[in-house]
């Protein structure tokens, strides 16, 4: 999140209205631009293309392979992320600029490796089982790994703080998409399906490779070093589960939802439950500028103040760390207290927006009796990933897990619970686990204020752990020489 907090300020410092807009759209672009521009060229792409005349299987087939395809990127990245970017943020704070390649290598392969290991047993049963046509699920295949490498690499550069290059990456993207799938309908004729998978493949094969170029760009060095690199997978696995667990329990609602009556099968291996899925889609973004608001808020007031107590350990008195802890732990309450404040006022009047405009474009009926509860949860969601970053400042590894690890649970739980329910309550399972992960977090959250003096001053060895023989516990012993000259001089002052 570093780096555009100087920029925020700036931007936020002559209090204007216009300027306030300017710093909304800032945030916004350097945060979630990228899902937006991919969304609303999928949009664009099927009005031109005249996507809702094409059969109607071809339809869903085509929905089912981009929904698989987002949300397995997404699972199959979650649990090397947040160790191959503590290791690279590690590694420039030590000015290791060499080691930086080693970690890029290493982790996408990993990825690569472990994607694989689920995308290709899936296109051989949708080839031979579902009787998809080979190209169609090699194109789909393609664009599956082509967006795992976009997700990873788009990692390194958040951690470079080139938020703008990612968001003008997709944006050169999606139009080289937009302009290859007019190219392939109006020229080569090609099927409207076909023709947006394979141009959505493409565009993300071009953001990933201006991505990896990037990369290559600003770390030019590679010391070969892999083997530090796994070594950080042992000692920071927990950074590993709480952001696996954290991206499973955004999903794992769907996965329960798609074994119901409701759900839909298509060509024997896509699963979906279109109701649900649209619903829980709706108040995603309903809620989405959440982490806009939180990101600028944070970059724009917290990070000084953790910054003065940082300052204050290292070189200050007693009085003036306890003034940067107060100080400290009351902006993380206020920016809080202001998120809900903020981001409820714009989730009612979206929902409301929602509510009056949506049925008007078919968006209605089951989507819209389970889209409160779910907008709720969501509500709740994104607060609960606040709390977590909060943690992750702290270094609250162990707190981090156990909120996740409740919210995936009770998440599932409480899903599994609510589709004996009416469809109003259908996203009561998101809302309880939200609320859940939400309360660990907060009291985690205290137990770090109570207990920073020793996590800070009494946690960490003077000495380095080492296996091998126990030393001697003599710290000094006198020699006999010395016992004899100390006689001797006694008998002689005598």
């Amino acid at each position: 999140m570093a780096g555009i907090g100087v920029k925020l300020n700036r931007i936020f410092e002559k209090k204007s209205v216009f300027t306030s807009l300017v710093g909304f759209t800032y945030s916004t672009i350097a945060t979630v631009a990228p899902m937006v521009l991919v969304i609303a060229n999928i949009i664009l792409m099927g009005r031109v293309l005249g996507l809702n005349k094409t059969a109607y299987l071809d339809r869903e087939v085509f929905f089912c392979t981009v929904l698989y395809i987002f949300i397995f990127a997404l699972l199959t990245a979650a649990p090397f992320n947040a160790v191959l970017s503590k290791y690279m943020q590690d590694a420039i704070f030590e000015e290791r600029y060499q080691d930086i390649l080693p970690c890029y290598y290493l982790g996408l392969m990993f990825n690569i490796v472990f994607s694989c290991l689920l995308g290709i047993p899936f296109c051989l049963w949708e080839h031979f089982v579902g009787e998809v046509s080979v190209f169609y699920v090699f194109t789909g295949f393609c664009g599956y790994i082509s967006l795992v490498l976009v997700f990873y690499s788009m990692l390194y550069l958040s951690i470079c703080k080139d938020y703008q290059k990612i968001s003008l990456y997709f944006l050169i993207g999606m139009v080289i998409t937009f302009i290859l799938s007019l190219v392939l309908r109006f020229l080569f004729r090609w099927e409207t399906t076909i023709n947006i998978l394979f141009s959505l493949m493409v565009g993300f094969f071009f953001i990933a490779a201006m991505e990896f170029a990037t990369v290559k760009r600003y770390f030019v060095k590679n010391s070969s070093r892999y083997k530090p690199v796994l070594k950080y997978f042992g000692k920071w696995w927990q950074l590993v589960a709480a952001n696996f667990l954290y991206i499973l329990g955004l999903y794992i609602h769907n996965f329960v939802f798609w074994t119901t009556d409701m759900r839909i099968v298509v060509v024997k291996s896509f699963v979906c439950n279109q109701p649900y899925d649209m619903a829980t889609c709706i108040a995603m973004f309903t809620n989405i500028s959440a982490t806009v608001i939180f990101i600028a808020r944070i970059e724009m007031y917290f990070h000084d103040k953790y910054r003065a107590y940082s300052e204050a350990v290292i070189g200050g008195k007693r009085a003036d760390i306890d003034n940067a802890k107060r100080r400290m732990f009351r902006t993380i309450a206020n920016e809080l207290m202001s998120l809900v404040r903020i981001q409820f006022i714009i989730s009612v009047v979206v929902y409301l927006l929602c509510i009056v405009l949506l049925p008007q474009y078919g968006f209605g009926g089951m989507v819209m009796r389970i889209y409160p509860c779910m907008a709720a949860g969501y509500f709740v969601l994104f607060l609960m990933y606040a709390a977590i970053l909060f943690l992750y400042y702290y270094n609250d590894l162990a707190g981090a897990v156990l909120t996740t690890f409740s919210f995936c649970l009770v998440t599932f739980l409480g899903s599994v619970y609510a589709t004996h329910l009416s469809e109003i309550w259908y996203g009561l399972g998101v809302l309880l686990g939200a609320f859940a992960g939400w309360t660990v977090a907060y009291a985690r959250l205290r137990r770090v204020e109570k207990n920073l003096e020793k996590n800070t001053f009494c946690k960490w060895m003077l000495l380095k752990r080492g296996r091998g023989k126990m030393p001697s516990g003599v710290v000094y012993q006198k020699s006999d020489g010395t016992r004899k000259k100390k006689r001797e001089r006694g008998i002689a002052g005598s």
